[in-house]
């Protein structure tokens, strides 16, 4: 039981939070008791009559409240939101047609259970339609990432009115618990998780990395030790098939030899790179419902560009319905990043999605799409929202620093989702310090909804031919108007993209990407083509063993000559040690 001043400061402490939100302040403020409880302790701080002392404002406070009281500076209209998509029943969105804006002729392809169709391009760039069993989504798209099949923190219905297209979920821990036979019973993942669009499952190849001291890899597939029990797992690409089958996604992905980014051992990605596409034939004649179910290879190769073109023409010559750019977001320098996106969406068939997996940095995103990529996912968005961190155009805003505890503006003033209309930073620094579950979610729908409305702009914005205009104007606000502060990366790789920094940012571009003999000179987009079909996969594992054969020799050649100089240092050592034994004899007798 509380004494009763303990009881009179929780109850004003409760007040005082349901007060910050913007309703609570406009409906509560006149109706506030400031009476102290009959019967309670005189607080030290309270002076007689019951009204607590209010203390003088620090400097801080004062100055909080000052940049609290300032109303942020608009976004360039450029930024501007452009309103709800159109959506896949309007008139040509899902047949070939000529690009409305320039009329030339888009890319587009058709699969048992997918159609994806170009709606117009810009430079690299584009908007696309992608029509899959569930739902018809537009891209660039964000997918939010629901590990147990459900996004933490937000409902169903939650996603819906953020228009998310697809959500993501987990094959390892799906497999692993509750297991693939019990959501199958259930009707298939999106039944059982009331997600009534588009879903997409991942491989499990990515829990090599993130469970790597719980994984061991070999031809066979990847054995896990289980992070609830300790009981062993083994994954194979047929087995990570069934799972994904058993699921009933839209979109699977195929089991893939995923190295960490951090990995100095060109060989071991090497390896990586043949096994990944041994791998995908294996899943490819696994996998038990092509008319309903799509199977995606992920490119890989590490940073090394011959094993990224390597990857391309084996996978390319499978003919999928769509491809993932994987290996990244592993901790690898941007400078890494933005290249292996680049040559990959380059190499990559125009009319097929292009899916960049665990991209979901706002900036990442827009670079990107810029470079002509689809589909991204991550958990970044939701994980760091449950730290009280929100996105915004402007960078990321802190809710837990004391900046925010005075400041009654909402997250971002142009956005209108639910936390944004209604609460206040004040509120949700109040809230989130306390780590209430509720501002959690509140936070996380923000983010959900950035990441959507991002996306949207993204695509409006390449239909109006105006992506340049967007891509400079966010790139300013997202670093402050601060031309030095832009870095080398993002103005490289939007070089790449075609898109001129000059005025926003003060550095120039100075990478060498067009020189390298894998993209013959060429500023534009689609630069290799891949040939396609029965011989083209011959040709491919022809020329593929043939690179093996190389490696295996060169790494025999590098150990053996390894052996040598081993030996080599062995007999010098050798030699000096015998030289050295007469002298130490002569010093003991002469002792």
């Amino acid at each position: 039981m509380l004494a009763p001043h303990h009881q009179a400061t929780t109850r004003l402490t409760s007040t005082l939070l349901f007060s910050l939100s913007r309703r609570a302040v406009q409906s509560t403020s006149r109706g506030v008791s400031r009476r102290r409880p009959t019967g309670a302790a005189q607080h030290p701080s309270t002076p007689r009559g019951g009204m607590p002392r209010r203390r003088p404002p620090t400097a801080a406070a004062l100055a909080s409240a000052a940049l609290a009281a300032a109303p942020e500076p608009p976004l360039p209209a450029a930024l501007s939101d452009p309103g709800p998509d159109v959506r896949d029943d309007a008139p040509g969105v899902h047949s070939p047609a000529p690009c409305p804006r320039t009329g030339e002729d888009l890319p587009y392809s058709r699969s048992p259970a997918l159609e994806f169709r170009v709606l117009a391009r810009q430079g690299r760039a584009r908007a696309a339609a992608l029509r899959l069993p569930r739902h018809a989504a537009l891209t660039p798209c964000f997918m939010p990432v629901g590990t147990q099949g459900a996004v933490k923190g937000l409902l169903p219905s939650q996603l819906l009115a953020l228009d998310c297209h697809i959500v993501l979920g987990n094959t390892y821990h799906l497999g692993n618990r509750p297991g693939a036979a019990a959501v199958a019973a259930l009707g298939g993942l999106p039944r059982a998780s009331g997600w009534p669009r588009a879903m997409l499952t991942d491989s499990g190849g990515f829990q090599m990395v993130s469970l790597l001291h719980l994984a061991e890899v070999t031809e066979r597939g990847v054995e896990f030790a289980s992070p609830v029990d300790g009981s062993r797992m083994l994954l194979t690409p047929e087995q990570s098939v069934a799972i994904q089958n058993a699921l009933g996604a839209d979109v699977l992905m195929a089991l893939d030899d995923v190295v960490p980014a951090t990995c100095d051992d060109p060989r071991r990605f090497a390896e990586a790179t043949g096994r990944t596409t041994r791998w995908l034939d294996r899943c490819l004649r696994a996998h038990a419902r092509r008319d309903e179910q799509n199977l995606f290879p992920i490119v890989q190769g590490g940073f090394d560009v011959r094993l990224r073109a390597r990857s391309l023409r084996d996978l390319v010559a499978r003919d999928a319905p769509g491809y993932a750019i994987g290996g990244l977001a592993g901790g690898e320098t941007k400078d890494a990043f933005w290249r292996v996106v680049a040559q990959c969406a380059a190499g990559l068939p125009p009319g097929k999605p292009r899916y960049v997996m665990g991209i979901g940095y706002p900036l990442d995103i827009v670079v990107c799409s810029a470079l002509g990529c689809d589909m991204y996912d991550s958990v970044y968005p939701t994980r760091t929202a449950r730290f009280g961190v929100a996105l915004t155009d402007r960078g990321t805003l802190r809710l837990k620093h004391a900046a925010c505890a005075s400041d009654p503006r909402p997250i971002d003033p142009d956005c209108s989702c639910l936390a944004c209309a209604r609460h206040t930073r004040a509120y949700l620094h109040a809230t989130i310090s306390r780590a209430l579950p509720s501002a959690a979610s509140l936070v996380s729908l923000h983010n959900v909804a950035y990441t959507q409305r991002l996306t949207r702009r993204l695509r409006a914005a390449i239909l109006a031919g105006t992506l340049p205009e967007f891509v400079r104007a966010f790139v300013s606000a997202h670093f402050g108007g601060d031309p030095a502060a832009v870095p080398q990366w993002v103005v490289d790789a939007l070089d790449v993209a075609g898109i001129d920094l000059t005025g926003v940012a003060a550095l120039r571009p100075a990478h060498d990407y067009f020189e390298h003999e894998a993209f013959g000179g060429r500023r534009d987009g689609d630069l290799v083509e891949y040939p396609v079909g029965e011989e083209a996969v011959a040709a491919a594992d022809r020329a593929g063993a043939q690179q093996d054969a190389a490696l295996i020799m060169a790494g025999a050649a590098q150990a053996a000559q390894a052996a040598v100089g081993a030996d080599r240092a062995g007999a010098e050592q050798d030699a000096a040690l015998m030289a050295a034994e007469p002298a130490e004899g002569q010093k003991s007798d002469e002792r």
